[in-house]
């Protein structure tokens, strides 16, 4: 609901949304459970295609967003009642997959940093291809480009079909 409110973005810029780390979101340790930053960077990157636009055009297309891997570290704990940060943006494309980075901060203080790869499908079949998706984006802006340490982690961390 508070997303209403919120100021609209271009799907290339940073999404900044405010948390609180809730009781549910505690392990039994305290602090929050490595699940639970997962389940937060989905609202993150949801919150960016939203508050660009880009949401309502994908689902027009009959399209939708996948998660196909993630990386993340965890720098510092976040504890019960904190207040954070989470910033979304995109980072580009190789010739399959799109690359996300999700900043987990407490004001400028980095507590945890991940990496996604994602990819589009049509729910009439197939993925959507980089070329449908820059269409639909009104093009891809220069400058957009994925660390080569990232093509190196998804071509390390492919799954070979099983025979």
């Amino acid at each position: 609901m508070r997303l209403r409110r919120r100021e609209a973005l271009q799907v290339w810029d940073t999404a900044t949304t405010p948390f609180r780390v809730m009781p549910n979101d505690l392990d039994p340790l305290g602090h929050m459970t490595n699940g639970r930053y997962l389940t937060i960077m989905d609202l993150g990157r949801i919150d960016l295609m939203m508050r660009s636009g880009f949401w309502a055009k994908m689902k027009e297309q009959g399209w939708y967003p996948v998660v196909a891997g993630q990386t993340i570290t965890y720098r510092k704990s976040l504890r019960p009642w904190q207040m954070f940060q989470l910033r979304t943006r995109v980072l580009g494309f190789d010739e399959r997959w799109g690359y996300i980075e999700q900043t987990f901060c407490v004001g400028d203080t980095v507590y945890a940093q991940a990496f996604v790869r994602t990819r589009f499908l049509k729910r009439s079949g197939g993925s959507v291809e980089h070329e449908e998706l820059e269409k639909l984006a009104g093009g891809f802006p220069a400058g957009l480009q994925v660390p080569e340490w990232l093509l190196e982690w998804t071509a390390a961390t492919r799954i070979n079909a099983v025979k």
